[in-house]
């Protein structure tokens, strides 16, 4: 019998030592080695465990008497790849001879000083047939099982059980695999997309390390294999994250928190957390590629084997007939569910075929072949600049086709066509966005936009214009700078190269520039001023650009994610858009005429002006988004303090201000103003509270018998702060040049409990009044823009301006 015998080479490899105290002060100077990091670090960690493990069950065999056992590693230990915190996953296998109390006696032996140094274990102890049965009745089991080595002990026993059931797997390939894929899809399902979350789980995570050991196991069945190029340097770099994780936290924890992401990159030698989540992120997508392509596979070669017989049977002797290849484009047809090239295509002679397929492919949504892309990657030659009509119009129509489009890119992009068709992709590539709004890197959220504008093309009158600007509107983040600003050459300098001609590059410069311009102004402005309305239809300069500007606004949005658009928000945007295009048809805007009001609200102020006090209606509507809130329109005669008193009822309420607007309104046949308040608010937890209760509040708040300041500090008081990342302070400035009848200051700040009210305070203490108030909340941040005039209802002067802006972020702050 062959048996692992224990290693007595080296200071800390004396088998004598085998105490928790020795293992560790060596197990220590080894993790503070500077110069061992990544593989080798795992590797001589394994090694040194693996020594320890020997000497203990060499005593341990010693003091029971137990024959015929040994010591076998699985799992990621089997594989020997511990990272500092990663538990022991261990297997006693023994040939069923031994007396039970002995047994137990040598796992105690065994187990108890692990526990001693506070690591985690996974133990069992088994006969070769249990741990063969426990394999076929527990998939994971099984896949432990797989990379199972030996650490002490008589090694025969091991050899039998690693070919029964690698066998078994083989041979069970038809049940285990699809097991094994539905295990990987919910595990996906429960942690999300690892190469696009901020704070992403490296093992359980779509992408992470277990998918990455699950290709192992598909591989080990000899059914299919995963495209190996790149794959294994994938696994390394998200090991070596996990590795700088553990050292940092000092906890087996393989989730990559936002607090510790400089820590991490810095012990990896990394600029920064940006250029750390973009080192995960390819890694992840690397081996998410790899999954699917893998994972197609399988299921092609299962559904040939369950074909087989049948066709057996209905053919005789005849065979099973070759795949149908079903023409798609000129190069391309389709075969056993994929597009492939055909057998005639010559990519050395035809540079389009690469966008041929791809657009051919995602048009009759189906995946791309692998072996094709690789092929073209291989032997296509590079399209001359400018790309000719027909490149250009296969482009437009891989962005078009919808939902497919993504796969159909990725696949192209996996192997290096995209950034080679559009060298300036690869400065957006995999690259993270901080904003937990956003719910794509910036490649996948321009993919997702262009997947949004094809639903939106019928409305516009140039489709093709409205998808290359979705697909590079955020080319700009990339550089340093205003991504928007950056974002105009490249996309002009893009546009030639795609084969556009002068003027359309020139609206595409247009609308990557103003891309923001849409759904800033119509959030954070005055729709009323002309200033407003003029200075909008001034950038865009065409009824064209106006119209495919709306339509890329919409997409870019729903790209973002669920916060960045609603109903709502559709509304003021589609509001904006019909002004600009008075003006732009020549009619000039209308200055000085009130709004006028909806019923409901002349109801509410007509009863307010009648009461002298505030009147309020709470209530949702069926047509408005569930994630914005619900509507709240508040009529108070025009008083001070009313802003920071509604905002700060509000905030005492536990209500969170989605969007607002609020603007003076007079009415015929009654003295004084109002002042017409319209929220989307939301119930931080729990039901919305009664319109009752918030009245009277609100009363209480003017009359000062309500003391919200105080109200609100005992609050913050009673739940202090979560530990986190701790945001930038608040910035307040006075934008210029925006409005002719007041001046318009623009708060950015992290969204807080009271935010609002506070801001409303500190305008009343420098004796402005505002004019009008515009709302907007993004995820954890909040723009609130407000118009302000003198105690003469005249704009501010520029240094007024600039002092208050000040005042009001020092009260924030």
């Amino acid at each position: 019998m062959t048996s692992v015998e224990p290693t007595t080479t080296g200071p800390d490899n004396d088998p004598s030592d085998a105490g928790p105290s020795g293992y560790a002060a060596a197990r220590l100077r080894l993790l503070q080695e500077e110069s061992r990091s990544g593989p080798s670090r795992r590797s001589a960690l394994s090694g040194l465990t693996d020594r320890w493990l020997n000497a203990l069950f060499a005593t341990a065999v010693r003091e029971t008497g137990v024959r015929g056992a040994s010591l076998v590693a699985v799992g990621g230990y089997g594989r020997g790849e511990l990272s500092p915190r990663s538990d022991l996953d261990l297997l006693l296998l023994h040939d069923g001879k031994a007396q039970p109390r002995a047994l137990a006696a040598l796992a105690d032996r065994l187990w108890y000083p692990v526990w001693d140094l506070g690591l985690a274990l996974d133990h069992s102890v088994r006969t070769p047939a249990e741990a063969r049965r426990t394999a076929a009745e527990d998939l994971k089991v099984h896949l432990g099982l797989l990379d199972a080595r030996p650490v002490a002990g008589d090694a025969g026993p091991l050899a039998g059980l690693r070919t029964s059931v690698l066998a078994d797997w083989r041979n069970q390939a038809g049940k285990r695999l699809p097991q094994l894929h539905a295990l990987c899809r919910d595990r996906a399902d429960r942690a999300g997309e690892l190469r696009f979350l901020l704070e992403p789980d490296l093992k359980e995570a779509r992408g992470g390390l277990r998918d990455a050991t699950a290709l192992r196991a598909v591989a080990a069945s000899w059914l299919a294999d995963a495209p190996r190029e790149g794959l294994a340097d994938a696994r390394r770099r998200l090991l070596d994250a996990r590795d700088a994780l553990h050292l940092v936290t000092g906890r087996a924890t393989d989730r990559l928190a936002l607090q510790e992401q400089e820590q991490v990159a810095a012990r990896l030698g990394l600029m920064d957390s940006d250029a750390l989540l973009r080192e995960v992120y390819e890694a992840a997508r690397v081996i998410a590629y790899a999954g699917d392509v893998t994972w197609r596979e399988v299921g092609r070669v299962l559904r040939a084997r369950a074909a087989r017989p049948r066709l057996r049977g209905l053919l005789g002797t005849r065979g099973v007939p070759a795949a149908e290849r079903a023409p798609l484009a000129e190069g391309v047809v389709e075969s056993d569910g994929e597009a492939v090239l055909a057998l005639a295509a010559r990519p050395d002679r035809d540079p389009v075929l690469p966008l041929r397929l791809g657009a051919a492919a995602a048009q009759a949504g189906l995946p791309v072949s692998l072996h094709a892309v690789r092929r073209l990657a291989a032997q296509a030659k590079p399209l001359p600049v400018p790309w000719p009509a027909e490149a250009r119009e296969q482009l437009v129509t891989l962005l078009g086709a919808g939902e497919p489009t993504v796969g159909v890119w990725e696949a192209l992009e996996a192997e290096g066509l995209i950034t080679r068709l559009l060298p300036d992709w690869e400065r957006v590539r995999c690259r993270p966005q901080r904003n937990p709004v956003h719910t794509w890197t910036v490649d996948r959220h321009l993919i997702e936009t262009a997947v949004r504008a094809s639903a939106l093309t019928r409305r516009v009158g140039r489709p093709d214009l409205l998808l290359m600007a979705a697909l590079l509107h955020d080319i700009g983040k990339g550089w340093p700078g205003d991504h928007s600003v950056a974002g105009e050459t490249i996309a002009r300098d893009m546009a030639v190269r795609v084969g556009f001609d002068a003027d359309d590059a020139a609206v595409l410069a247009v609308l990557v520039r103003h891309h923001l311009l849409l759904i800033d102004t119509a959030t954070r402005r005055d729709l009323d001023d002309p200033a407003t309305v003029r200075s909008v239809a001034a950038a865009l300069g065409s009824l064209g650009t106006l119209e495919i500007l709306h339509a890329l606004t919409e997409a870019d949005a729903l790209a973002t994610g669920p916060a960045a658009w609603s109903t709502w928000r559709g509304s003021l945007v589609a509001d904006l858009v019909e002004r600009v295009a008075a003006v732009l048809r020549g009619a000039p805007p209308v200055a000085g005429e009130p709004e006028i009001p909806s019923t409901e609200q002349e109801r509410l102020a007509v009863e307010a002006l009648r009461t002298g006090e505030p009147v309020l209606a709470l209530h949702a509507r069926e047509e408005e988004d569930e994630a914005v809130g619900v509507e709240l329109v508040l009529a108070v005669p025009d008083q001070p303090g009313v802003l920071p008193a509604a905002a700060g009822v509000l905030a005492l309420h536990r209500l969170t201000v989605r969007a607002a607007d609020l603007r003076s309104m007079e009415l015929p046949d009654l003295p004084g103003e109002v002042l017409v308040l319209r929220w989307r608010v939301a119930a931080e937890y729990g039901a919305l509270p009664q319109a009752a209760r918030l009245r009277t509040d609100l009363i209480r708040a003017l009359d000062g018998s309500l003391d919200i300041p105080a109200k609100l500090a005992d609050r913050e008081a009673a739940y202090p702060r979560r530990r986190g990342v701790v945001p930038p302070p608040p910035r307040v400035t006075a934008v210029p040049d925006v409005s002719s009848l007041a001046t318009v200051l623009e708060v950015r700040a992290p969204d807080a409990v009271g935010l609002l009210h506070r801001i409303g305070r500190a305008l009343e203490a420098a004796g402005v009044r505002v004019r009008s108030a515009h709302v907007s909340t993004l995820g954890a941040n909040a723009v609130d823009t407000v118009y302000v005039v003198d105690a003469d209802g005249k704009p501010l002067t520029g240094t007024d301006a600039a002092a208050l802006a000040a005042s009001v972020q020092a009260a924030l702050a």
